[in-house]
């Protein structure tokens, strides 16, 4: 696909507080180095803002959305300036990677990168001292566990790498250009094969000693009985285990997108995602939950999910103005299916800033 993204109406601006600006900025950790868990050449924590848009018009970036269905490659700068878009199926691991490493290295001698960014399902290693940094670890994916994602990018292609979950890069690309605009926390949950959740706070991407995996907080089961045993491979009955379009298959024997409107599946679905929600307002306080992913085009989920959400909290963790307002709290992607790409860019943007501001 080439040229500028189809864009989606951004919602209005936030409930409360926002913050429009801000700036990059180093940040220390607790062992009085400078660091950057996202990224992989530079030496500062960076803060990624709206000015991250604010690019000549000759830089160009590689972007990658990893994910666990495909890896969508492009060159060029977000949001209008998109040369070249490819999908590449997830296979093997080795052949997936060599494809993206061809992609860019082409790029790359036309047109000097100036860094590239990468979102990727997971779970990932972001600790930079680590033996395993860029890797995703213990996915379920088959074939994909211990896979070191940023080696043969990084022996492609001589820039700065930016890298992140697929989650996080979407937040970010939420954030920077879509339904989180003006805000400084939100949080993204993406309901597809599996459920991951990014979040920004502070304008950064949140990390820890390694990063966020929403999809597998406990929600407890519906009063009136369920005992499918989940689909996760690692806790069953986790959030992901009991919603995601993997969890749906498995309990209704058919998939998501097959089963109609008032197929009992949604009922079930927005309640375990609704307990997933009230989850995460009470531990971040976001201004803002987005909902993406394959299983959130069951727009009708949305309504559901807002009143079952109000319910879950009665009042605690969330106010007034917020349970006024849920369309706007509980919200879809601005950025619809260009999220994660978008996100990836972002992530690039920050790499080649870090490294500047390094040297």
């Amino acid at each position: 696909m080439n040229g500028a993204p189809h864009r989606r109406n951004i919602p209005k601006q936030p409930l409360g507080s926002v913050m429009q600006r801000a700036s990059f900025r180093g940040m220390t950790d607790k062992a009085g180095m400078t660091r950057c868990g996202s990224l992989l050449s530079c030496s500062q924590h960076c803060t990624v803002t709206e000015e991250a848009s604010e690019i000549g018009v000759d830089t160009m970036f590689g972007a990658v959305e990893a994910g666990g269905s495909k890896f969508v490659c492009a060159v060029g700068s977000w949001p209008d300036g998109v040369r070249e878009r490819v999908r590449i199926p997830t296979g093997a691991p080795a052949e997936t990677l060599a494809q993206a490493a061809r992609f860019f290295q082409r790029h790359h001698r036309e047109t000097p990168l100036s860094a590239i960014g990468i979102g990727s399902f997971g779970p990932i290693d972001l600790e930079r001292g680590s033996s395993t940094y860029g890797y995703i670890t213990s996915t379920p994916k088959p074939g994909w566990a211990n896979t070191d994602v940023l080696g043969p990018l990084r022996d492609a292609v001589d820039a700065p790498i930016g890298f992140d979950t697929d989650v996080n890069a979407a937040a970010l690309g939420e954030f920077l250009w879509g339904a989180g605009r003006g805000l400084d926390c939100l949080v993204y949950l993406t309901v597809g094969t599996g459920i991951g959740g990014g979040a920004i706070v502070g304008g950064r991407p949140l990390h820890g000693a390694s990063h966020p995996e929403m999809g597998h907080v406990r929600t407890g089961r519906i009063r009136d009985g369920d005992s499918f045993e989940g689909a996760c491979p690692f806790h069953g009955d986790c959030l992901e285990g009991l919603a995601s379009g993997t969890a749906i298959q498995r309990r209704w024997g058919r998939p998501a997108e097959s089963l109609s409107d008032d197929h009992e599946a949604w009922r079930l679905e927005a309640e375990y995602l609704a307990g997933g929600v009230a989850n995460i307002v009470v531990t971040l306080s976001p201004q803002r939950v987005i909902l993406g992913g394959g299983v959130m085009r069951r727009q009708r989920l949305f309504p559901m999910i807002r009143e079952r959400t109000v319910e879950i909290l009665r009042g605690y963790g969330i106010t007034k103005e917020i349970e006024r307002n849920m369309e706007e709290y509980i919200a879809p992607p601005a950025l619809g299916g260009d999220v994660g790409i978008a996100g990836a860019f972002a992530l690039a943007e920050s790499a080649r800033r870090a490294e500047e501001d390094a040297t």
